[in-house]
């Protein structure tokens, strides 16, 4: 696989500056630093569909969008040396007299795109849409910016690592491959894959839209970037909502440790769901016989790997893959995901009977993004990010006592949560975490049983950030709700925010099933 390749746009600097090495570390970056000519530059809007097969860029155009490459220095500490691109789309604000300014967009990950968002968020803004510019990018490395793909045989590096030391070891053996095949393929640009770049990467958006402060959406791993924004740029920031938040300490390549129980919790909340539904799936007619049903496919994952599927859609599911498929469907529990989790445990509880079903077109992309090379460039990129923000260990015994330690308690995902990974081969980051030293006044939004980034994080986050309100949804076990959930009293909380750039005067709790809220 090639490894990623950079671009020049901007005109070369006359001479280059060093001091652009603390580039982010002030708010003087942009001026003296060598980085004027990518703050200044002329950016080249246009169509944003580049072929006739490209539907993201048709829908795009159709909705009165375009877009854009803006060019940055693919490290920030030679702004004169090599660049790469960052793929941008733009909805302009129509209420002109009322614009407010330009919002950026990020749907978390990390490694996720937003190019295709600005449409979805400007209804989800309802009116007060009209007076943003609402600008989607893709960070560097990610969907139409400059790529990168280390040729892995999967988009996911979670696994877990089976029953016994010989599984274990054999997931040592995997992930040091999957670091291997990076670094082989991209060495000179995985130590600058990472969050505190993507952040200088969005100021170099702002200056180029020639906004003096820009507003913000984050979501899931967005709010981690926005914060870490937030703490580079203090003072180029206009509005900021953070949602499903995750606090700085709590993120990093072992995130998913500190939400084990959440999804236990959501699992068990989903098998009483399925038993209301047992004429459909039939699992069984209470929440335990149905989590009993998971458990049997578990066990004969264990035994012998399991055959799903037909025709060309046949795949082979061990039991290494088993929590992560169910632990990938319980992010939301809106009824439609919870079916699509149904139709999995069915399909996989036939198969460990020996029975062959046919999948639906979700399940066999999901199974091919998991246990094929068709997601690569995106598994590559959240692995070099996670890897590049903040070390892991690089001990596999660790893993390993770690791994045993929450069989007892977390059967089904505690091994999973704690094996080892490709970061354990990685090299070490180049620059130290972020860490919160400015007050933000944020609009945190979060769900009280989120199963990605969990409330008790959410809440950590909250206290760092004195300044900030927190909107919480209560009883949802529901990842990202800002004009994804449906829930009138959150989206009418933050396009309030977003209107007026105050915030509540106090906290808020939502309620799932209504709709209606309280202040406290």
């Amino acid at each position: 696989m090639a490894p990623a390749t950079a671009s020049a746009a901007v005109p070369p600097a006359p001479d280059r500056d060093r001091t652009a090495a603390t580039a982010g570390h002030g708010t003087g970056v942009g001026v003296g630093t060598g980085l004027d000519r990518y703050h200044r530059q002329r950016l080249d809007w246009g169509s944003c569909a580049t072929g006739p097969d490209d539907t993201v860029g048709r829908d795009l155009d159709e909705a009165g969008a375009q877009c854009a490459d803006v060019t940055v220095p693919l490290d920030y500490a030679d702004p004169g040396g090599r660049t790469i691109t960052v793929a941008m789309s733009r909805l302009k604000a129509t209420d002109t007299r009322r614009r407010i300014g330009a919002i950026l967009l990020n749907n978390g990950g990390p490694g996720g795109t937003a190019v295709d968002s600005p449409p979805h968020i400007r209804e989800a803004m309802k009116g007060v849409g009209a007076r943003y510019d609402i600008v989607g990018f893709d960070p560097r490395f990610v969907g139409r910016s400059t790529p990168l793909d280390c040729g892995w045989p999967t988009a996911m590096f979670f696994r877990s690592p089976g029953p016994d030391r010989a599984g274990f070891d054999r997931q040592v053996a995997f992930q040091k491959d999957l670091a291997d095949k990076c670094r082989a393929t991209n060495a000179s640009v995985l130590p600058h894959v990472t969050t505190r770049n993507t952040a200088r990467d969005m100021d170099v958006i702002r200056g180029a839209l020639g906004e003096r402060r820009i507003s913000y959406l984050g979501y899931s791993y967005g709010t981690y970037l926005g914060t870490v924004y937030s703490q580079m740029f203090p003072g180029r920031y206009d509005r900021m909502v953070l949602d499903g938040a995750i606090a700085p300490e709590d993120y990093g390549p072992r995130l998913m440790r500190t939400a084990v129980s959440e999804n236990e919790r959501a699992l068990a909340d989903w098998a009483g769901w399925a038993a209301d539904h047992d004429a459909t799936y039939h699992l069984g007619r209470t929440r335990a016989e149905v989590l009993a049903a998971v458990d049997r496919v578990a066990e004969a994952a264990t035994r012998h790997p399991l055959t799903v599927g037909t025709g060309s859609d046949t795949f082979r599911v061990d039991e290494t893959h088993i929590p992560l498929l169910l632990f990938t469907m319980l992010s939301d529990d809106t009824d439609e995901t919870r079916a699509d989790l149904g139709e999995v445990v069915s399909v996989l509880s036939e198969a460990a009977r020996g029975n062959s079903t046919r999948l639906s077109a979700g399940f066999a992309e999901m199974l091919r993004y998991v246990l094929t090379d068709a997601g690569s460039p995106t598994g590559s990129v959240q692995t070099a990010i996670l890897c590049g923000d903040r070390a892991a260990p690089r001990d596999p015994e660790r893993y390993w006592r770690d791994i045993e330690r929450s069989r007892a308690a977390h059967p089904l995902f505690g091994p999973m949560t704690e094996n080892i990974l490709p970061c354990a081969f990685w090299d070490r980051p180049r620059e130290e975490p972020t860490q919160v030293r400015h007050d933000v006044p944020a609009l945190i939004v979060a769900a009280t049983g989120d199963p990605r980034t969990t409330y008790r994080s959410t809440l950590k986050l909250h206290g760092l950030l004195p300044s900030s309100k927190l909107i919480t949804l209560v009883g949802a076990n529901r990842h990202a709700l800002y004009g994804e959930y449906g829930n009138a009293c959150v989206d009418d909380q933050v396009n309030r925010y977003l209107a007026t750039g105050e915030l509540p005067a106090t906290d808020w709790t939502c309620v799932k099933r209504t709709g209606r809220g309280r202040q406290g």
